[in-house]
């Protein structure tokens, strides 16, 4: 149930987060804005476990978990009285009410012209749904197959192997300019990503298994970034977080259906095969939206 909640929620503040961010940088630094926010995030799941488990042991499970979500506070006040929001905003469009699922029609109907904005929201849905992070959840059952048991030193490595390989790609992004943010780009490496996921799934070389997890890292991060940017650089300024909104529905909830193509697939033809199964479907599927809604323009406008 709790877990459930913490879904919800992650649905909920993602869309006005986006949207803060654009409000923060403006348009002409916000693909950075961006990777870089992404980027963080990554950055905790390499470091975070190393410092949980010494609040744990310092503290206990009870105070350790408290001390851990007091660390939002500061953040959590920043927030509140930072300069940036509806208040701040001399040029904001009016609010317009809230209608339910009437609001997600109207918005699909709003945005259906544009090519770039929808097939983003489609690629994402597609990978969200069909492999997301749910393969990570069976990185026990990899290193044991793998040679190595569930000895929590091996499992660690594949784990951080992909959080690695995710933060170097905010770092060296950050700091070249490689892949500027174009609808093309983030379909080729939706496509590559495919590809280095099913060779990780049917690798039997652990020292190879660690290379591929970092390159899928480092591709994940790269997409993931890359159409989030390019809906938020196309999606009209009146309808912006509802689009955003659309988004996250996409990239965040679909991702329940990715334990039924992993984790049950998983449990009837074996997690690595479900897993490249699920790799190639998103291939495919990813080669017909790149094929039918290819945008035309080159700079990643309609």
């Amino acid at each position: 149930m709790i877990l459930t909640v913490h879904g919800i929620a992650s649905v909920f503040w993602g869309p006005p987060g986006q949207v803060l961010l654009y409000d923060i940088v403006g348009m002409r630094v916000l693909p950075s804005a961006v990777r870089l926010n992404a980027t963080s995030r990554y950055l905790g799941l390499l470091a975070g476990p190393a410092v949980g488990a010494a609040f744990l042991l310092a503290l206990g499970p009870t105070w350790g978990i408290l001390v851990n979500a007091l660390f939002y506070l500061p953040l959590v006040l920043f927030l509140w009285r930072a300069p940036y929001g509806p208040r701040f905003q001399k040029d904001r469009p009016p609010s317009r009410p809230v209608r339910g699922l009437s609001d997600i029609v109207s918005t699909i109907a709003d945005i259906r012209d544009s090519k770039i904005i929808v097939s983003m929201i489609l690629l994402s849905g597609a990978a969200a749904m069909l492999i997301s992070h749910a393969y990570q959840a069976q990185m026990p059952s990899y290193a044991q197959d793998l040679g190595h048991g569930t000895a929590g030193l091996f499992y660690g490595l594949l784990l951080a192997a992909d959080a690695a390989g995710a933060l170097s790609a905010g770092i060296v992004l950050e700091g070249s300019g490689w892949l500027l943010p174009r609808p093309n780009t983030a379909f080729v490496l939706v496509m590559i990503w495919c590809g280095v996921l099913a060779a990780f799934a049917m690798t039997t070389i652990y020292p190879l298994a660690l290379i591929l997890l970092f390159a899928a890292g480092f591709l994940e991060l790269s997409y993931n970034s890359m159409t989030q940017t390019l809906v938020q650089l196309n999606a009209p300024p009146v309808i912006r977080g509802r689009v955003l909104g659309l988004y996250s529905v996409a990239g965040l909830g679909l991702r329940a259906f990715s334990g039924i193509t992993i984790g049950l697939g998983g449990s009837l033809v074996g997690i690595h095969w479900s897993l490249a199964l699920s790799a190639m479907v998103l291939l495919a599927i990813t080669l017909l939206l790149w094929t039918r809604m290819r945008p035309s323009g080159r700079d990643g406008r309609d």
